[in-house]
């Protein structure tokens, strides 16, 4: 079974929803190119079980009962729930799509129950161990300005909660940091979020520094060779860190992310203000980046609910 059997008119409709939900939608590149992969396997699925090429309006014709075969063909070719029903999510969205401007029902794709899945929560680091972790990546790096570099991306990503590629992304004409960063993230979507000092203070201190030439337009994070720097080194760094430590595999740069979240949640902050600085699209989202114990909820229950003192 392969890519190429799928007959041009369905590859056609593909390609031009792909642009659409790109253009339109500002649906972020990384899930684009997942969506291509899902939608690609799904038309060469088609493509086999029908027996030849078809056209677009096959779409309008599937069953149920097809679309469960496609699942567990998938589910047989090793692909995990949650994968699976990204994958549907798609083809929901690329039959509804083509449905729309065809003409035909879509009906039993639209219809399709997704597979149940446990979302895994992400696991934040307790403060003294996210201060652990800062204190011990900046005495990793032989080099100073290397070590100041580390030092600047990880106080980014959990004093500010950056993504990886939002702090790699930076330019070194936004050096030195203002106090508040205007940030494109996924979906292209925009959101202004405050600086604090030991952030601005590390990149300044990077800046100094830094070997290499940084031109405005340049990325601000270098590595060794003065290319942009590489996230799998940041990742690199991390997995050190924490193995010295004697932390989980689960402290990644997103966990330090997801630690901002929730200490920022623990010490009083509104979650509607940190959904903003983190730039979900969703509450829901950001209730599972946050995860204030049980203990610290009720601390706050007592002191601040009117029933509570009496």
């Amino acid at each position: 079974m392969g890519v190429l059997t799928t007959s041009p008119a369905l590859l056609d409709a593909l390609g031009r929803w792909l642009a659409h939900i790109a253009a339109i939608d500002n649906v972020a590149d990384t899930t684009v190119e997942a969506y291509r992969g899902d939608l690609l396997g799904f038309l060469a699925f088609l493509t086999q079980h029908k027996g030849g090429p078809q056209g677009v309006a096959v779409l309008g014709e599937l069953s149920i009962g097809e679309m469960r075969a496609w699942m567990a063909h998938e589910r047989g070719r090793g692909v995990g729930a949650r994968s699976l029903a990204r994958a549907l999510s798609a083809v929901k969205n690329f039959t509804g799509w083509n449905a729309e401007r065809e003409g035909f029902d879509a009906t039993a794709v639209l219809s399709t129950r997704a597979p149940r899945f446990h979302a895994k929560l992400p696991r934040p680091l307790e403060v003294d161990a996210a201060k652990a972790v800062l204190d011990l990546v900046e005495v990793q790096a032989r080099e100073p300005w290397v070590a100041a570099r580390d030092l600047a991306v990880v106080t980014l990503l959990y004093g500010c909660g950056l993504r990886i590629s939002e702090a790699l992304g930076l330019t070194a004409g936004q050096a030195p940091l203002p106090g508040s960063l205007r940030i494109i993230g996924k979906g292209k979507k925009e959101r202004v979020i405050p600086v604090i000092d030991p952030a601005r203070d590390a990149v300044a201190a990077y800046v100094r520094l830094c070997p290499h030439d940084l031109p405005g337009a340049a990325p601000l994070f270098r590595g060794v060779r003065g290319g942009k720097l590489n996230p799998r080194i940041v990742q690199q760094l991390m997995q050190s860190v924490r193995l010295q430590l004697g932390l989980p595999s689960t402290v990644t740069p997103h966990a330090l992310r997801h630690s901002f979240a929730t200490h920022l949640l623990s010490a009083g902050g509104d979650l509607r203000a940190i959904q903003d600085l983190l730039g979900h699209a969703s509450l829901s989202t950001t209730q599972a980046y946050t995860a204030v114990d049980t203990a610290r909820l009720m601390e706050v229950y007592e002191k601040a609910h009117p029933l509570a003192g009496e």
